[in-house]
Protein backbone atom coordinates (compact mmCIF):
# COMPACT_ATOMS: atom_id res chain seq x y z
CA UNK A 1 0.00 0.00 0.00
CA UNK A 2 1.69 3.56 -0.98
CA UNK A 3 1.32 6.09 1.70
CA UNK A 4 0.88 9.57 1.42
CA UNK A 5 1.21 12.28 3.94
CA UNK A 6 -1.04 14.68 1.75
CA UNK A 7 -4.56 12.22 2.17
CA UNK A 8 -3.60 12.10 5.78
CA UNK A 9 -6.81 14.27 7.48
CA UNK A 10 -5.12 14.85 11.21
CA UNK A 11 -1.77 16.51 11.49
CA UNK A 12 1.43 14.11 13.11
CA UNK A 13 1.74 14.90 16.74
CA UNK A 14 4.68 16.50 18.11
CA UNK A 15 5.61 12.95 19.68
CA UNK A 16 5.43 11.50 16.46
CA UNK A 17 7.62 14.11 14.74
CA UNK A 18 10.11 13.76 17.31
CA UNK A 19 10.38 9.62 17.79
CA UNK A 20 10.79 9.27 14.20
CA UNK A 21 13.43 12.19 14.11
CA UNK A 22 15.06 10.38 17.18
CA UNK A 23 18.06 8.65 15.82
CA UNK A 24 21.18 9.87 13.54
CA UNK A 25 20.29 6.73 10.89
CA UNK A 26 16.80 8.08 10.71
CA UNK A 27 18.35 11.74 10.00
CA UNK A 28 21.01 10.04 7.89
CA UNK A 29 17.84 9.01 5.46
CA UNK A 30 16.36 12.10 5.78
CA UNK A 31 18.94 13.77 4.69
CA UNK A 32 19.84 11.60 1.79
CA UNK A 33 16.37 11.39 0.17
CA UNK A 34 17.01 14.69 -2.15
CA UNK A 35 15.38 12.68 -4.48
CA UNK A 36 12.89 9.91 -4.22
CA UNK A 37 15.06 6.38 -4.01
CA UNK A 38 13.96 2.93 -3.25
CA UNK A 39 14.46 1.18 0.45
CA UNK A 40 17.72 -1.01 -1.53
CA UNK A 41 19.06 2.58 -2.36
CA UNK A 42 18.63 3.85 0.76
CA UNK A 43 19.99 1.03 2.39
CA UNK A 44 23.32 1.35 0.63
CA UNK A 45 23.43 4.86 0.80
CA UNK A 46 23.13 5.32 4.04
CA UNK A 47 24.75 1.41 5.33
CA UNK A 48 21.62 0.81 7.16
CA UNK A 49 20.51 -3.24 7.03
CA UNK A 50 17.43 -3.34 4.75
CA UNK A 51 15.40 -5.00 7.77
CA UNK A 52 16.38 -2.30 9.58
CA UNK A 53 15.28 0.59 6.76
CA UNK A 54 11.88 -1.04 6.62
CA UNK A 55 11.36 -0.28 9.96
CA UNK A 56 12.68 3.22 9.99
CA UNK A 57 10.44 3.83 6.39
CA UNK A 58 7.63 3.10 8.36
CA UNK A 59 8.28 4.98 10.94
CA UNK A 60 9.26 7.73 9.27
CA UNK A 61 6.43 7.49 6.66
CA UNK A 62 3.90 6.44 9.22
CA UNK A 63 4.70 10.37 11.16
CA UNK A 64 3.83 11.60 7.90
CA UNK A 65 7.53 12.78 7.15
CA UNK A 66 7.66 10.28 3.64
CA UNK A 67 5.67 10.06 1.07
CA UNK A 68 5.63 6.69 -0.94
CA UNK A 69 4.95 5.92 -4.64
CA UNK A 70 5.44 3.07 -6.99
CA UNK A 71 7.79 2.95 -10.27
CA UNK A 72 6.08 1.22 -12.63
CA UNK A 73 8.69 -1.16 -14.66
CA UNK A 74 8.61 -2.82 -17.68
CA UNK A 75 9.71 -5.99 -16.08
CA UNK A 76 6.86 -6.06 -13.92
CA UNK A 77 8.95 -5.72 -10.46
CA UNK A 78 7.51 -2.42 -9.53
CA UNK A 79 9.68 -0.36 -6.74
CA UNK A 80 8.68 1.65 -4.00
CA UNK A 81 9.74 5.04 -3.96
CA UNK A 82 10.02 7.33 -0.84
CA UNK A 83 10.43 11.02 -0.85
CA UNK A 84 10.27 13.56 1.95
CA UNK A 85 6.92 14.56 2.43
CA UNK A 86 7.63 17.89 4.28
CA UNK A 87 9.91 20.80 2.71
CA UNK A 88 10.41 22.11 6.29
CA UNK A 89 10.11 20.80 10.37
CA UNK A 90 9.80 23.56 13.35
CA UNK A 91 9.93 22.89 16.75
CA UNK A 92 9.35 25.72 19.22
CA UNK A 93 7.90 26.02 22.90
CA UNK A 94 4.41 27.32 23.16
CA UNK A 95 2.63 29.82 25.77
CA UNK A 96 1.92 26.90 27.76
CA UNK A 97 5.30 25.64 27.88
CA UNK A 98 5.07 22.11 25.54
CA UNK A 99 6.97 21.42 22.52
CA UNK A 100 5.15 21.75 19.07
CA UNK A 101 6.39 20.74 15.97
CA UNK A 102 4.91 22.51 12.90
CA UNK A 103 5.27 20.68 9.31
CA UNK A 104 5.23 22.36 5.87
CA UNK A 105 4.54 20.39 3.05
CA UNK A 106 6.06 21.76 -0.49
CA UNK A 107 3.81 24.00 -2.34
CA UNK A 108 3.33 22.01 -5.26
CA UNK A 109 1.92 19.13 -3.49
CA UNK A 110 0.05 16.71 -5.99
CA UNK A 111 -3.48 15.84 -5.61
CA UNK A 112 -4.53 12.12 -6.35
CA UNK A 113 -5.87 12.91 -10.09
CA UNK A 114 -2.35 14.73 -10.85
CA UNK A 115 -0.39 11.63 -9.47
CA UNK A 116 -2.98 9.41 -11.34
CA UNK A 117 -2.01 11.50 -14.40
CA UNK A 118 1.23 10.70 -13.74
CA UNK A 119 0.96 7.22 -13.43
CA UNK A 120 -0.54 6.84 -16.47
CA UNK A 121 1.98 8.82 -18.45
CA UNK A 122 4.95 6.54 -17.09
CA UNK A 123 2.60 3.53 -17.89
CA UNK A 124 2.72 4.80 -21.67
CA UNK A 125 5.76 5.38 -21.83
CA UNK A 126 7.07 2.18 -20.82
CA UNK A 127 4.85 -0.05 -23.06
Amino acid sequence: MVRDPSQRDDAPTTEEVLNALGDEPTRAIITELSEPMTANELSDACDIPLSTMYRKLDRLTDANLLTESTEIRRSGQHATLYARGFSQITVSVDDDEQLVVAVERPADEQTADRRLEELWTRMREET
